[in-house]
């Protein structure tokens, strides 16, 4: 991609009125990205599919919109993006209908397989039960180059990232804003995270475009786009999750569901899924299964890996020594580990906010990393 057309992808992408199908169209009936942004009137208007109003939406904006100015302010802003007819652009997103024109991206795209790419979504306000069974999951995948693929917010998209990062699994997060939000703000961490250590971090969206209530479902058609198959980890009959499973479905990918408790409202669209034929999967063999996927796992010690991986001080391996076999209180941690109360509660605070701990609605400190 040269910088000439790269000024023009840039500039479609700086307009907030226009989407992803509208520039599709335009540089398919024009031949290149420059054409279509340079069109007259005339000639936008005889263009199919498009309505008046989009087309006077676009020609007014372009009024004020500069290619080079764009281009120079992406650049300033450190911001990497690759465009739709980029070679790095991921292939299995290319084939879904309304692809994204111009992906802005943190990260680095080396890190990841496309072609071993999972998307988990779920409940924001997932059980501690499906988190727990989902993290067991991917726990499973330990070391391999499957890649999981989600949407950074809370709940089971956290759990999927956290789970990915402990077991030393490449991941993409897909945000609903430009890169100037972190939303949600406890997420930073994460967000750093997956920058600089573990994959990519993706947006369709020009950096001061907030993170609006449209763009998370709109959004989800990248997170399944991106992925050979979604696994739904929890969901309600009116949510999020379902939209990324009908998403999935229309852009003809494996979907496949994680059965929880009868009496949760967020398993009502699981079994509603499962029933109308999603794969049931309860470990990660069934995940390979339903995608056909075969795998060598790297033979290695579990506990030695994560905790050179983790660079934790010895008082921190102590604790997740403890807490990885069972739940335990604060003040049980102090009792089998004879650390100090004050500096105890300083190492809990920083694995939690690492995501190395999670502490449960009982007060008890449970581990996050999977020791083998």
């Amino acid at each position: 991609m040269t910088q000439e057309d790269s000024k023009y992808w840039l500039a479609f992408a700086s307009i907030e009125k226009i989407g992803s199908v509208f520039i599709k169209t335009l540089f398919e009936h024009f031949g290149s990205i420059k054409s279509a942004w340079c069109a007259g009137a005339d000639e936008l208007y005889k263009v199919e599919n498009l309505t008046k109003s989009q087309i006077n939406d676009f020609l007014e904006a372009r009024k004020s919109t500069n290619p080079d100015e764009c281009l120079e302010y992406i650049k300033n802003k450190n911001l990497k993006f690759i465009n739709y007819t980029d070679a790095q652009y991921p292939y299995l997103l290319k084939q879904i209908h309304n692809p994204p024109m111009t992906l802005f991206y943190k990260g680095d795209l080396s890190r990841c397989n496309f072609n071993r790419t999972l998307a988990v979504v779920g409940s924001r306000k997932a059980s501690e039960a499906a988190k727990t069974v989902l993290t067991k999951i991917i726990d499973e995948f330990f070391n391999t180059d499957i890649c999981i693929v989600s949407g950074l917010a809370i709940g089971i998209d956290t759990c999927a990232h956290q789970a990915a990062i402990k077991n030393n699994l490449a991941t993409i997060g897909v945000i609903a804003s430009g890169f100037d939000f972190v939303y949600p703000k406890q997420n930073k961490y994460l967000y750093d995270k997956i920058e600089n250590e573990r994959g990519v971090i993706f947006s369709e969206y020009w950096p001061t475009f907030d993170p609006l209530p449209w763009r998370f479902p709109h959004r989800n058609r990248i997170v399944t786009g991106l992925s050979r198959g979604t696994l739904v980890a929890e969901a309600a009959i009116k949510s999020g999750a379902l939209i990324s499973a009908n998403l999935c479905l229309e852009q003809n990918r494996e979907l496949m569901c994680m059965p929880g408790l009868l009496t949760n409202p967020n398993t009502e669209g699981i079994y509603k899924l499962i029933k109308n034929g999603a794969a049931v999967v309860t470990r990660a063999q069934d995940i390979l299964d339903a995608l056909e996927w075969q795998i060598e796992t790297v033979q290695a010690d579990k506990k030695e890996c994560a905790f050179e991986k983790l660079e934790l001080t010895e008082q921190e391996k102590t604790v997740l020594e403890f807490i990885a076999v069972d739940e335990m209180t604060v003040d049980s941690i102090v009792s089998r580990t004879g650390i100090d109360y004050g500096v105890l509660t300083v190492i809990l605070m920083n694995l939690e906010l690492k995501g190395y701990v999670k502490q449960t609605n009982g007060g008890k400190y449970m581990s996050l990393v999977n020791l083998g």
